[in-house]
């Protein structure tokens, strides 16, 4: 039996340390597809399984624990720690993995980054659209219906039972949100050392979430839009600590209904 046109899956995965939910868009019979949903929790485990730092065997707890140089662990290491000495450029050292507790910490770039390579396996005939949410970083393709682009809402860091604003994701975007109102005060100063908020949440749109991640983190704890000057395609929104909210021109709040 052919699903009707909206969403076809959906499917929720504890993965790297957190809930990881994947939802499908389209027209496709679900039995299709369930191999995609598989293939795209692959991604996440295996993403899991050397990343995580709360592994003490994985891979990048052993680096930073020095048993092994970054020769010695997988490519994806190396790949994530040059796409990360990247973003620490464009971030102007606001945002930087080798400052944090402990040695070098890419979390805050790798949940992104995995959830962008999750949604890359989800397209197939059938299937107009998926989205992959990872603990607020957010990866799409496609759209969930015909010309209507992908809805996604920014809960209010003071009241997460509210919403501070709803936006509108081009093809293929991705949104990433950081702050401390779930986590608590896991956010470091690079330049301290030690935990650090100049604003309540700061949420980054742009077309690849591994980076929208490491931005949202640099402007939350620097409190700074300017560090997107010059970034094509990519556009931020701060909600302050007094509940003013300021954002890059382009920032793309969907129209109200």
């Amino acid at each position: 039996m052919t699903a009707a046109l909206g969403r076809i899956a959906h499917h929720e995965e504890e993965v790297m340390g957190t809930v990881v939910t994947i939802d499908l868009f389209g027209e496709s019979p679900v039995e299709k597809v369930a191999h995609l949903v598989e293939s795209a929790c692959d991604v996440l485990h295996d993403v899991d399984h050397v990343f995580s730092t709360w592994r003490p065997d994985s891979p990048i707890s052993r680096l930073r624990r020095g048993e092994l140089p970054v020769e010695a662990t997988p490519a994806a290491v190396g790949e994530v720690l040059r796409r990360c000495a990247h973003a620490r450029t464009l971030s102007s050292g606001w945002f930087d993995p080798w400052a944090m507790p402990g040695g070098v910490d890419p979390t805050g770039y790798v949940k992104g980054w995995a959830a962008q390579r999750a949604v890359s396996r989800l397209s197939a005939p059938g299937v107009g659209g998926a989205i992959v949410y990872a603990a607020g970083d957010i990866a799409t393709s496609g759209r969930p219906e015909p010309g209507a682009p992908f809805r996604v809402a920014i809960v209010d860091p003071f009241d997460p039972a509210r919403l501070a604003c709803v936006v509108e994701l081009e093809l293929d975007g991705a949104i990433a949100t950081s702050g401390t109102y779930e986590r608590g005060a896991h956010l470091i100063d690079p330049r301290s050392g030690r935990p650090a908020a100049a604003v309540a949440s700061a949420s980054v749109c742009g077309p690849d979430l591994g980076l929208a991640d490491a931005l949202a983190t640099a402007v939350a704890v620097s409190g700074s839009l300017d560090l997107l000057d010059g970034l094509d395609g990519y556009e931020a929104l701060v909600v302050g600590w007094d509940g003013h909210r300021h954002s890059t021109p382009r920032f793309p709040f969907a129209a109200a209904n």
